[in-house]
């Protein structure tokens, strides 16, 4: 139980709250970082985050805090804070953290402007600290009561990777190790975009069969893009590729699909965090960047963007050129 004693999570929301529990039941101290201090004091006082998880208690070994000096405590930070604030917050956590500790990128997407994935941000604002990902098909929800579920966690240094997930794991929250960094994250950024367009098809009422359809040729985009940026086709197929994008593709449950289906039913979307809507610009960006096409992700993008209509950008998917299916 020495390494990795005491886990810092920054981000009290509903999946940092949900990594706090999962890293408490394994007999560590963890830190759970929120950004405002009298929701902090209420996470302390209720021992709930209602605001996120109603009716999920905090495990008894969760600790809030809103000073991030306390993170000086910790052996290993999971960094739970949403892709576009991951840079700022990483910046304000750098002098507090502890020496060489370990971060680990729990957010999925991709920086607009610079189109950095979460690791490559971390490995610019934390010099000195090694980086890994955390990504697999996983609701908040389902982490924190306890439920089984199974993620994939990488770092370029795969022996790092095997002691960090052996220090997250338990009986119902399986750790799969890697060294397929951007693989990972990939998989966990393209698949929210990807969610949000089969979400739009059920919400038009499409039917199963477009929305399969989409799936399936989203996640050929997937794969392609992939493969131009050096990721390992089998990181793709598992669970933070395939794995992740079925999860979050098929369920009102994901944030990213009831954000698409509400757009597609022609009604005002959840003020919710769903990722997507800010990774779409980017994704299709790198796409045009690495000359990989991505036309699901470019007609979501467009649909959010509203340079097109639900319509229009069916109409304009189908009219694409028939030819060989290749994945």
């Amino acid at each position: 139980m020495s390494q990795f004693a005491t886990i810092g999570v920054l981000g009290a929301g509903a999946w940092g709250t949900a990594l706090a529990n999962a890293a408490a039941r394994t007999g560590r101290n963890v830190l759970l970082w929120e950004t405002e201090s009298a929701q902090a004091d209420l996470l302390a006082q209720t021992r709930t985050n209602d605001r996120f998880l109603p009716g999920v208690a905090l495990e008894d070994a969760v600790r809030p805090t809103a000073e991030l000096a306390d993170l000086s405590e910790a052996d290993a930070v999971l960094m739970v804070v949403p892709a576009q604030v991951m840079r700022e917050v990483s910046g304000r956590a750098k002098e507090h953290l502890k020496a060489e500790a370990p971060i680990v990128s729990c957010a999925k997407g991709i920086e607009r402007g610079s189109l950095s994935f979460m690791s490559q941000i971390l490995g610019e604002a934390l010099p000195g600290h090694p980086v890994a990902a955390l990504s697999g098909p996983s609701f908040a929800a389902d982490v924190a009561r306890g439920l089984p579920t199974a993620v994939t966690l990488a770092a370029s240094d795969e022996w790092l990777a095997a002691d960090l997930a052996s220090a997250l794991a338990s009986q119902t929250f399986r750790l799969y190790h890697s060294d397929d960094v951007l693989g990972v994250e990939i998989g966990g950024a393209a698949k929210n975009v990807l969610a949000i367009g089969a979400g739009i098809a059920a919400g038009r009422g499409l039917g199963a069969s477009a929305c399969a359809a989409l799936i399936a040729r989203g996640f050929a985009e997937l794969r392609r893009l992939g493969a131009e940026l050096g990721a390992v086709p089998e990181t793709l197929m598992g669970l933070s590729g395939l794995g992740d994008l079925v999860l979050t593709a098929t369920s009102p449950q994901s944030r990213n699909y009831a954000y698409g289906h509400a757009i597609g039913a022609g009604e005002a979307p959840s003020t919710k965090l769903a990722e997507g809507v800010f990774t779409a610009q980017a994704l299709v960006a790198l796409g045009e960047r690495s000359g990989v096409e991505l036309p699901i992700a470019t007609a979501v993008r467009d649909v959010l963007d509203r340079r097109l209509s639900i319509g229009e950008a069916v109409e304009a998917l189908l009219a694409r050129p028939l030819k060989a299916e290749i994945l």
